[in-house]
């Protein structure tokens, strides 16, 4: 199933949990934070101004983008834990 979002809004797929610290620890499951950071899977078609103009998103599919900790509802599609988020929800794109 493909999820296609509307408006506004952006799907992204969290990237995986670190397993260890920066020091060498290995974390277990349980004390793993859930990542804030993600890739663009799809977006929609952009913000409706008041006019009725479109604003196109600043983001694209594929792009790496670090979100707020409670950015996005989260919703299980085919297995994938994936979260859909407005654009404003994303604080910037990593390179």
């Amino acid at each position: 199933m493909k999820v296609v979002p509307i408006g506004d809004k952006i799907v992204v797929k969290r990237l995986e949990a670190e397993a260890k610290t920066a020091g060498g620890i290995v974390l277990p499951d349980a004390a793993q934070e859930k990542p804030k950071q993600g890739r663009v899977l799809s977006v929609g078609d952009g913000k409706m101004l008041k006019d009725g103009r479109r604003v196109s998103h600043g983001v694209s599919e594929g792009d790496r983008v670090l979100f707020s900790h409670w950015a996005g509802s989260e919703v299980v599609v085919d297995g994938d834990e994936l979260l859909i988020m407005s654009e404003d929800d994303i604080l910037a794109i990593l390179e």
